[in-house]
């Protein structure tokens, strides 16, 4: 009885001392998040050098979260390091593409069968403005717009079927894909991605769950071999 009530005591004290909120991201967060997005649409391009120095003096910042945010991008795949302790974005590799389209493809399938029994009218609809909100994208040329739009499509999906595992898995997948179908994005912009976001609608409309799941794997690796052709065409 003595020792349970010590730990009891010291636990308050944990609770009450040391678990405070946390207001804001840390810098490491915000450089990391920013860079990130940076290296995915393009503005950094791949093989471009990275300066550690100069990129702290436009945040603002000192030099250590910034190292600290492109190790982490480094991690990722984003970045790398080469000889010379000399820094640059990653370049463009087709072969981790391809590898990453069929891991993504069957994530979203996996996603796609969690979820597709439990779909609402609500989450219908909000798949049919996604891909409104694409097609839109695409015949303007938007490529960051189409992004989101494809985005949020698969995004209703992810959020229905209530798994943090695939999403947390995807984040760190998704970003090696996203750069490759940006640089290709004038050749593959007549993609028949939204067709098929309207053949997977049209499942889910009719509870046709196994037909959803194969469509939405379909969809991803479709634009992978697609991508691939293009890519290996130039």
């Amino acid at each position: 009885m003595i020792v349970k009530k010590t730990n009891m005591r010291y636990i308050g004290f944990m609770e009450k001392n040391m678990i405070k909120p946390i207001k804001r991201l840390s810098f490491r967060d915000e450089v990391y998040q920013t860079l990130k997005k940076s290296i995915i649409n393009l503005e950094l391009q791949p093989e471009e050098r990275l300066s550690d120095k100069e990129l702290a003096e436009k945040f603002g910042i000192s030099r250590t979260p910034v190292r600290e945010a492109l190790k982490r991008l480094e991690d990722e795949g984003l970045v790398e390091s080469l000889p010379g302790s000399s820094t640059r974005v990653a370049p463009l590799k087709l072969e981790e593409a391809k590898h990453a389209f069929t891991v993504v493809a069957a994530l979203h399938a996996l996603a796609a069968r969690l979820a597709s029994p439990l779909l609402k009218d609500t989450d219908i609809e909000e798949l049919e403005l996604s891909n409104k909100t694409l097609r839109l994208a695409i015949e303007e040329g938007d490529v960051i717009k189409a992004m989101e739009a494809d985005g949020s499509f698969h995004k209703v999906f992810l959020d229905v079927a209530k798994n943090p595992e695939i999403a947390l898995t995807l984040e760190l997948i998704v970003p090696k894909i996203q750069r490759l179908e940006i640089s290709q994005f004038i050749s593959v912009k007549g993609l028949k991605s939204v067709e098929q976001h309207q053949q997977i609608i049209s499942a889910c409309k009719n509870h046709e769950h196994e037909r959803v799941v194969r469509l939405v794997e379909d969809n991803w690796l479709s634009l992978g071999e697609l991508l691939s052709q293009q890519v290996g065409q130039r």
